[in-house]
């Protein structure tokens, strides 16, 4: 009853004027999916060129990493807005968590799967016997959907393919603990050759490429919050100031490097890793402007529903993604 009380009482607050006289109703903080790296640059850049506080916006970014979900972060009310993989999106959606797309930054997947050449892997059947490298945690789906369409069990076995569940670096690779390995064309790819090794040793399937890409890095909001104008309002307000971020980055890449690192509080990353980074990235981001592509969005639902025995959705979605803000924000 108590919780009903507050529930009612919070209801009461934000429909009195007063609460935006105090400056939360312009309050964004995001939950980032990964650590603070170019990936995330137009995030950093609308806040760094003043976008955010053109539209009277504050925004915080919260970096993420390996033990932070961005799905449980955005349920428990520790960000108004994540972002995620929607594969991983859609899984805790029908799981119960109502969380909706609200824009699409990235338009292509920067997701492949980079392999040894002298294991005599050229297409997708060859991957049968071996060993590669996939990450969990949602990741996985993709990959999952992938071999089942292909008709190959990740069960192991000489007709099936050996799993590893691959932490967050390329060292199963370079051990030759893993005949491929699963990179981001803008992160790892880049780690495999840092380590020394030629491109010509390597043969790569971007999952682009093998027409089971699902979409990567979109803004995701809960739907109950979309049912407040001021929220939305807000909402249209943050991707709007952060498609100028992303647009400015793409332009800029170098610059839009500088500021992600003046933002990495670890000083983990370093300048040349960032500004090659930021250079694959503005090819993903290329040709969007934040609106998600229905078209894209159902070849992510197909895939993921593909499965197999283990599909990661088991019903189409509904209600997922709106255009809504997108439209209001574009206009």
């Amino acid at each position: 009853m108590k919780k009903l009380l507050t529930t009612a009482a919070l209801a009461l607050a934000l429909a009195t004027p007063a609460a935006h006289a105090d400056g939360h109703a312009n309050s964004v903080k995001l939950q980032l999916q990964w650590v603070t790296q170019a990936q995330f640059a137009g995030y950093y850049v609308a806040k760094d060129k003043g976008f955010y506080e053109e539209e009277g916006l504050d925004v915080t970014v919260l970096s993420g990493g390996p033990d932070i979900a961005p799905p449980q972060v955005l349920a428990g009310g520790g960000a108004d807005v994540m972002l995620n993989w929607m594969p991983s999106a859609l899984a805790a959606r029908e799981k119960g968590l109502p969380v909706v797309n609200i824009a699409q930054p990235f338009k292509t997947s920067g997701l492949m799967l980079t392999c040894w050449k002298d294991t005599g892997i050229k297409t997708p059947q060859d991957f049968k016997g071996k060993t590669i490298g996939v990450w969990f945690f949602g990741n996985e789906y993709p990959f999952l959907s992938w071999m089942s369409q292909e008709g190959i069990s990740t069960d192991g076995g000489p007709d099936g393919v050996t799993v590893l569940k691959q932490g967050f670096n390329v060292d199963p690779l370079l051990q030759r603990q893993a005949d491929c390995i699963s990179t981001m064309t803008y992160n790892e790819y880049g780690q495999v050759l840092d380590a020394g090794v030629s491109e010509d040793e390597l043969v790569t399937f971007k999952y682009e490429d093998q027409g089971v890409a699902t979409l990567e890095d979109g803004i995701y909001a809960l739907e109950d919050n979309l049912k407040d104008p001021a929220f939305k309002d807000k909402m249209v307000r943050f991707v709007r100031a952060s498609m100028k971020g992303w647009k400015y980055a793409e332009a800029n890449p170098d610059e839009a490097a500088e500021i992600v690192l003046e933002n990495d509080e670890s000083g983990a990353q370093t300048e040349a890793h960032q500004k090659r980074m930021m250079g694959e990235i503005a090819k993903l981001t290329a040709g969007s402007n934040g609106a998600l592509d229905e078209a894209d969005y159902q070849r992510t639902v197909a895939t993921l529903l593909a499965g197999g025995s283990d599909p990661v959705i088991s019903k189409e979605p509904v209600g997922a993604w709106t255009s809504e803000i997108t439209d209001a924000a574009l206009k």
